[in-house]
């Protein structure tokens, strides 16, 4: 029997059945930060396409989202095969930020993955930040539902005390629609620059910021360093903060070298 997959509406929460693949888990066979990155990043444009505000609507509007943060914390990793529901709703305005929350359900119910996220309003042509106030495609509403997860926050690592994790050059198959990084492409950027005992380690939160757009051709200048069971990386263009992540495990306490 085919398992036919759903996607609704139930008032402000939007839900989709996305099944694990083998293209989005580890060597593990669970689910890599990448691809639950990308999960959410891609519910929030369902959500608003399934709403009428599609990307080509959003564009005509010239208002987009670009995501400034994410937080999440696994609660268990989703598995290889696996079909989850993706929920996502829209929780207010904070500042020039625009607040997105998530809940992967297991298909018992529970949990499996809580986020918070924020988002920026911006105008594509010309690449001027928008006020929330400013958004014309629909009434933005706000529903804290409380979840398990930790707040999004600032993320900077120390001046003094951090390693080179090597260089990332971006290249064609890192870029979206929007002609930058995608989003959950970064994942894989930061795993990718981890020694393996890390890479395998139990993830348990993960947090990142997003900086600065990175486009083709350029390089991003790794540097990470270690302050107990968190892990801190960033990528800089030049002098500049593309992106900043912070990222806890279980099991592997220990300063200093990553």
């Amino acid at each position: 029997m085919v398992n036919e997959r759903r996607q609704w509406l139930d008032g402000d929460l939007f839900c989709r059945q996305e099944e694990l693949t083998f293209r989005d888990c580890d060597a593990r066979g669970r689910a890599r930060p990448a691809s639950l990155l990308s999960l959410m990043a891609s519910a929030a444009g369902q959500d608003y396409t399934a709403r009428g505000l599609g990307y080509e609507r959003l564009f005509e509007l010239r208002q987009v989202f670009l995501l400034s943060r994410i937080s999440f914390r696994l609660h268990r990793y989703p598995l290889a095969g696996e079909t989850v529901t993706v929920t996502t709703w829209e929780n207010g305005v904070h500042g020039a930020h625009m607040r997105r929350d998530y809940q992967f359900l297991s298909e018992d119910g529970t949990p499996c993955l809580s986020a918070q996220s924020e988002w920026i309003l911006v105008d594509p042509e010309d690449r001027r930040i928008l006020r929330p106030s400013a958004f014309t495609g629909k009434p933005l509403t706000e529903h804290d539902r409380g979840i398990d997860c930790p707040p999004c926050r600032k993320i900077l690592l120390p001046k003094e005390g951090t390693e080179s994790l090597g260089e990332h050059r971006v290249v064609f198959s890192d870029l979206d629609h929007n002609g930058h990084v995608f989003s959950g492409n970064y994942g894989d950027i930061v795993w990718d620059a981890l020694p393996p005992e890390l890479q395998n380690a139990r993830l348990l939160d993960f947090q990142i910021n997003y900086s600065k757009e990175a486009t083709l051709g350029e390089r991003l200048t790794l540097l990470g360093c270690r302050d107990g069971d968190e892990v801190l990386v960033e990528g800089l263009w030049g002098r500049e903060r593309s992106f900043s992540c912070a990222c806890r495990f279980a099991g592997t306490s220990g300063d200093g070298q990553i």
